[in-house]
């Protein structure tokens, strides 16, 4: 049986992951909600937050909390939202090196070099919103970008799978495990993922 591949041909890239308009007070008490979550992290850190931490701290019941993010990692996604929307902003229609003003290679090594300074301030709640990862827009918005990056530098390259395969070296639980338990140093992750960039730019 042949395989769908995603076409090799130019691709519109749009800002995806934010979230549907609310009305005024909905909007409201989930900024209510997630100002008490970032508040939690900030103090106490990343394993402080529960969706029992947010709600006794914001004063509300539990199902409130359920209702608005679904469980921890939704909560976890919500907070990085406003952060992610600026990263796609940055890649879609930004300056060089990431914006499209650069030549492909060169978008591709920044954005992989930008998502490793991602992880290395944010790999928490990157790692605790994973669940999430496969499902969400934001992944989509990432994989179709490296995707046409990568085919711009070589259409006879598969850009969807070596994008997914790029992503996933990116991942934060991988992250965590590499710099708690392997010992590893951000810049030995950074310069892994430009080994792993030039086994594809110079394949």
């Amino acid at each position: 049986m042949a395989e769908n591949r995603q076409s090799t041909g130019p691709v519109t890239l749009s800002l995806e992951g934010g979230r549907r308009p609310e009305r005024a007070d909905a909007a409201r008490n989930r900024r209510i909600l997630l100002d008490t979550a970032s508040r939690i992290v900030r103090d106490e850190g990343v394993a402080a937050l529960s969706m029992e931490s947010v709600a006794a701290a914001a004063g509300v019941g539990i199902g409130t909390v359920y209702r608005r993010f679904g469980d921890r990692a939704g909560l976890a996604y919500a907070l990085l939202d406003e952060q992610e929307r600026d990263f796609q902003a940055a890649f879609i229609s930004g300056p060089p090196p990431l914006g499209p003003d650069a030549e492909p290679a060169v978008r591709l090594r920044a954005y992989l070099d930008r998502y490793v300074d991602r992880l290395a301030e944010h790999a928490e709640l990157l790692a605790t919103a994973e669940t999430h990862r496969y499902q969400s827009g934001a992944y989509n918005v990432q994989r179709r970008h490296l995707a046409m990056l990568i085919n711009q530098i070589d259409p006879q390259l598969d850009g969807p799978y070596l994008a997914d395969a790029l992503l996933a070296a990116l991942s934060g639980q991988l992250y965590l495990h590499q710099t708690t338990e392997a010992g590893m140093s951000v810049e030995r992750i950074r310069a892994g993922i430009a080994q792993l960039l030039r086994g594809i730019v110079d394949g």
